[in-house]
Order: C-alpha cells, then structure tokens, then sequence
C-alpha cells in the first residue's frame, strides 16, 4: 500500500510564529498554507511512489537555490560534521579525502596517523571499508570511515592499477590550526595559519610567544589557503597585533540585532613588531578579516594576491531533529568601511549568474594612516606575487584534479629523498601538457558550458544540424585558447604542481620547509621586512 504522508499543519504554525517581525504574517502564512496542501496532495496522489523525505530535501534545497551558496541545510550529519570541524579534533583515519558516487580518493594521508600508518597514500582510491561495497553503498560513504577510537577497519584500494588491502586502527586525530612555525634567517618568524577554529589563537599566540623566545624581531603571517572559520578567533588574531579597543570589523544587515561592532578586547602581544601577512585567492572570510584589519589600521603589508572575496557572515540556527539552517545574517566591513564581498548575488546577469564589480567601479576608502585602498571583492595585497594568483583557467585544472592527478603519477615514476634543489622543469611542464592530453582530462571553462547550454537549446529550436559543424570548429578554437592560457600561466601552475609533489614526499612539513627557502611570496615578505625603508613606505605612504 502506497505510504501516505503530509506535513502537519502545526509545524508550519510554529514556523510561522519564530518568524522575524520584519516579515508580512498574512503573507507568510499564505505561503506556507499552500506549500502544505500541495505537499499533502502530491503524496497521496502521485502516480508512482514518492519518498516525503527526498520530496522535502528537494524543496528546501529549491528554495534556498537562488539565494547565496553560504546559505544552507544540515542534516544531523552535517551539524556534527561543523560541530568538529570548529573543534580541531575528530575520531578517524587521519587523511582528507575526496567521496565521490564508488569510491573515496585519498587526497591527503597525515604524517604518522592511521591512514600514514597503514600505508595509504595520496592518489589511493577506497573502493571497499569493512565488508561494505562503495560502488553498492548508498549513504555518505565517508561516514564508514569513521568510528570509536581504538576500532579497526579493514579497507581495499586501488593504486596504479592494482588492488591492495590494509587494516587501520582509528584514533584521535587533532587538526592544529597552526601546523608549523619556524626562526628564519636568525630573525624573522614564519607561521602557517591554515583554519580558523577554536585552537587557533591559542596556538597562533603560543607561536609568536616561541618565535620571539628564540630572536625573532619580525613575523610572517601564512593565511594562503586559509578558508576561514570562526570570526571571534579572527578578531582575536589581530589583537594579538593591535592595541585593546580597535574595531577590527562591523557587520551590517536588515536586522536590527545583526548589526555589530567588533573590536580587539585584551592587551596585544606586541604591537610593533614588524609584519607580513600572505594572502591568495583561497584565502577566505575571517582570513580577510585579519589581513583586512591588520590592512587597514596599517599594521601589516600585505603580500600575495587579492584574497577569495567573501563579505558575508553565517549563523546556525537550529531546526527539528537536529537539522539546522546556515543563513546569511549579515555583510562585514573592514575598519576603513570596505565591504569586501566579490560577488553580488542578489543583482545577477542575464544567466542568473551572480554579478562581479567591474575594477572600475571599485570604491576607494582610507586607511587609519591615509593610505588608499579599495574594495571591490577581497583584499588587494600591498605587494602582488604572480605565483599567488588563482587564473580561472588555473582553478579549473584544481577542480578537476588534473594537477593532484599528474603528482600521483609522477610520485610513482620518480625516486626523491632531499627537497634541496627540486623544482619544476621546463621538461616537467611539458610532460604535464602531455599528460593532460594523453589522460583526455576535460577542465571546462565558463565560456564552453554558456555554449553547451547554447547547443542544448538550438536542439529543442531544431536547429542543431544547421549549426553542429560551427559549433566543433569552435570548440577546437577553444581548446587551442586553453592550450595556449595553460602557457600563459606557467608560474602559477609550476607553483602548485611543486606543492603537490613535495607533499607526496615531505608530508606537509617538508613542503614548509622547502617553501621558506624557495617560495616566491614567502621571499617577497622576507625581503619587504628586511628592507625598512620599502617597509615604512608602504605603510605609510
């Protein structure tokens, strides 16, 4: 018998009754009235059976579909799995992995956790945890991986081309905020502050405390790559750089009580000290807070290039059984009045894209000491790395792991013991041109898939024969563009396939190791703070 099912009238009553005053009742009731009758009909009527749940998953995630991506369901699931992410710590295998539909790819095993331990590497695809299938599991197949502390777990791999079995012990695995620091050149302190969670000003404070305990007189702050996290914490790092009572960061919405002033609450550690911050264009929300504020009062030179460009803050607010909303409650601004959001998503294109500010339209502000700096989406470095930067093109050879994929595969072909002197050849390069023809990686640019669409369309117009030849010469014109952009962005692609390498060698450790003496933006900081004069002058110029 078909299962019958309908939201209750009463929890859209209790919806309606928590919602903000802001609101038209009359109007919301009404809404929620039909959603319901709708809801209740399609359940009992459909013509083949429908799941309530899947049907309500797919009505939430319609209706926040056109609003920011930051904007979200949790499940009771992805509640925990923010719960320990802010934490630092969890129960596992000590890797990061990517979950895809049969199978978990290792992307990265930590230096003498479990995964470590078992031999697992990066590049290793799970297919089977315990006596489980993925390619036959349904659910989150990440979820398997996990367990209590001290529980075994037998898995099966692939690597290379061949199947392999290991067995791993869980255990606690602590995610450190700031996973290293080190005393360069005698005197200059280099921390790499990769989250933002809650160790991370107790962790960031006890790095500076060590570095300055063994002579350093200047510091570099490492935030490249940094996705952000927590915003007290953020606030909490400039303090440890700015005198108590400055305001780091304001936030601004429709709602009243969402309205804050944000501002440094305890005594500095050391409020001269001479510092560099590294940004990039992975380097997020309370990222920018921090290199923003520390901008902006003029207390840092900012060093990389122009941060991700995200101005908007998040709240979860708790729904029934354990599900909670991520909404957007407000925009940040820097202490000078820079909204550094990138994207407007509110005012969009004609494609229902959201609207990127156009450099000439970028506002300009005032820093405390008279300093002009500009909004526009992120934070725009003082010195500019081309290393650094994310092309799109770039960021579309990530996404499709065409530069994970070509480490693993040179990992597997070439012996290393010693980073000294490794770099990425001009041989090397091109072997990675080759490599991406000969794997036929597909790494689609925003211009084929407005074409795609296009061709999509001119098939329900009955048109596509009259245009299918134009339409291949145009896609080789294309890939000859790409081609030719890879080229073009040599350094930054030689930047990241040299990170991904090392790791697969060094651990993360190694790869710090090697970037403090060979890194093009960690350089240009050493060299801005063992220059005074250039130092002073973009400081105060």
């Amino acid at each position: 018998m078909k299962k019958k099912f309908f939201l209750p009238i009463v929890a859209a009553l209790v919806f309606f009754t928590t919602v903000s005053f802001k609101s038209d009742f009359f109007e919301i009731a009404k809404q929620i009235e039909i959603f319901t009758t709708m809801y209740k009909e399609l359940n009992m009527n459909y013509v083949d059976e429908v799941t309530p749940a899947t049907l309500m998953d797919k009505a939430i995630k319609g209706m926040l579909e056109d609003l920011d991506p930051y904007t979200v369901y949790w499940n009771e699931q992805e509640v925990e799995d923010a719960r320990i992410q802010n934490s630092g710590t969890y129960t596992g295998i000590g890797a990061s992995v990517k979950t895809l539909k049969d199978r978990i790819i290792v992307m990265e095993p930590f230096k003498e956790y479990p995964a470590d331990k078992a031999g697992l590497k990066a590049g290793d695809e799970i297919i089977k945890v315990g006596n489980t299938t993925l390619a036959d599991f349904d659910d989150d197949a990440g979820e398997l991986l996990k367990g209590a502390a001290g529980s075994t777990v037998a898995l099966t791999f692939k690597r290379q081309g061949k199947t392999l079995t290991t067995t791993l012990t869980r255990q606690k695995v602590d995610v450190k905020a700031v996973p290293y620091f080190k005393l360069l050149d005698n005197n200059i302190g280099y921390i790499v502050l990769q989250k933002f969670n809650r160790k991370t000003t107790i962790e960031t404070k006890a790095a500076l405390l060590d570095l300055k305990s063994q002579g350093a007189d200047k510091i570099i702050l490492d935030l490249r790559g940094n996705p952000g996290g927590l915003l007290n914490e953020a606030i909490s790092i400039v303090n440890l750089f700015v005198p108590k009572g400055e305001v780091i960061t304001t936030t601004k919405s429709t709602i009243a009580k969402y309205n804050k002033t944000y501002k440094t609450t305890t005594e500095p550690v050391d409020t001269e000290i001479p510092l560099v911050v590294l940004v990039n264009g992975r380097s997020a929300s309370a990222s920018e807070i921090v290199s923003g504020g520390l901008q902006d009062l003029d207390r840092a030179v900012i060093v990389g290039a122009r941060s991700f460009g995200k101005g908007l803050v998040q709240r979860p607010k708790k729904l029934t059984y354990g599900t909670q909303l991520k909404v957007t409650i407000s925009r940040y601004y820097t202490p000078s009045g820079r909204c550094i959001q990138a994207l407007d998503y509110w005012n969009r294109d004609e494609n229902g894209d959201p609207v990127r500010v156009d450099a000439k339209e970028y506002n300009k502000f005032t820093t405390k000491g008279g300093r002009t700096v500009y909004d526009g989406g992120g934070i725009l470095p003082d010195i500019e790395v081309e290393t650094a930067v994310f092309s799109p093109i770039t960021t579309a050879l990530l996404k499709d792991q065409a530069i994970f994929d070509f480490a693993t595969e040179y990992h597997y072909k070439n012996n290393m013991t010693d980073w000294k002197g490794f770099e990425i050849t001009n041989s090397d390069f091109q072997d990675f041109l080759d490599f991406l023809k000969r794997k036929n990686f597909v790494y689609e640019t925003e211009t084929e898939k407005e074409f795609a669409e296009a061709l999509r369309r001119a098939e329900d117009d009955d048109i596509k024969d009259d245009i299918a030849a134009s339409y291949a010469e145009m896609m080789k014109a294309i890939d000859k563009a790409k081609e030719k952009k890879i080229v073009a962005k040599k350094a930054e692609i030689k930047s990241l396939l040299t990170d991904e390498i090392l790791k697969r060698y060094f651990y993360k450790e190694g790869l710090y190791d090697y970037q403090v003496v060979n890194n093009p933006e960690i350089l240009a900081g050493i060299d801005v703070l063992t220059n005074e004069s250039k130092y002073n002058k973009i400081l105060k110029k």
